[in-house]
């Protein structure tokens, strides 16, 4: 997979990351979904320019702490039940795009227990801030 890093308006940034984040969510459109919490794997890149992001003195407040992710997934998932994956991606990179310091954002989803015969069936959404 290509790196978003090599898009023009990232080249000046470093990607931060979080991988398979497994949480347990209310999430689908079929009676059955609704009666109970399904795995889902969560995936983030946030791109932070290095004007930033680049710490001088080795210090956590000098960059952006991985803890925001991870809170801000945990946020949303306590707003209880949602429908769909797409839903639940928009919400996601809308919140981590929030960051003063992010200028743009890739978050999937993936449902690893849908079908027998796959790893899992998902949702990715990219977006880069309009004000940069």
């Amino acid at each position: 997979m290509l790196s978003a890093l090599t898009h023009p308006r990232l080249q000046d940034c470093r990607r931060l990351f979080l991988r398979n984040y497994e949480v347990q969510i209310n999430i689908g459109v079929h009676d059955f979904e609704k009666k109970g919490e399904q795995r889902v794997l969560i995936n983030v890149d946030l791109y932070i320019p290095l004007a930033v992001s680049t710490p001088t003195a080795d210090e956590l407040h000098e960059v952006v702490d991985y803890d925001f992710m991870r809170d801000t997934i945990a946020r949303r998932m306590a707003q209880g039940h949602v429908h769909l994956q797409e839903t639940l991606c928009d919400d996601v990179v809308q919140a981590m795009l929030a960051h003063p310091r992010v200028r743009a954002a890739r978050v999937s989803t993936m449902k690893p227990d849908v079908y027998p015969d796959c790893e899992g069936v998902g949702v990715e959404v990219f977006r880069i801030k309009d004000d940069v």
